[in-house]
């Protein structure tokens, strides 16, 4: 099992940043795969961008070139960096680690876009 903590959320204009980082409880060093995933409002949820532990990276095709998720297994933490930001990208985001005993999810953090 292992818990997840989102921090990183916000406030910001467009074209602006924010690197959101998802804490875990243990070690992801031997997690599968992790994630970021968002809802928008009156919206299904959707992948935003995943990482192996081989370090192998994919986006949805809306974010691709604007957003980086990375991860850092010294520190069992994963980033998203998201750059360029636009009011489409507003959010709650959810990391997700995909393990051989089933997914887990944080409760997500709340991103805004606006002027």
């Amino acid at each position: 099992q292992v818990q997840l903590v989102e921090s990183g959320g916000g406030l910001v204009q467009p074209g602006g940043s924010l690197t959101l980082s998802c804490a875990a409880s243990r070690s992801i060093f031997n997690i599968d795969q992790m994630g970021w995933y968002r809802r928008a409002p009156g919206k299904e949820r959707e992948l935003v961008a995943t990482i192996t532990t081989g370090g192998t990276t994919n986006y949805v095709d809306s974010v691709k070139g604007r957003f980086t998720i990375t991860r850092d297994n010294a520190k069992d933490t994963v980033y998203l960096q998201m750059t360029s930001l636009k009011p489409e990208d507003s959010a709650v985001y959810y990391c997700n680690a995909a393990t051989s005993y089933g997914d887990y999810w944080g409760k997500g953090t709340l991103v805004t876009v606006s002027s």
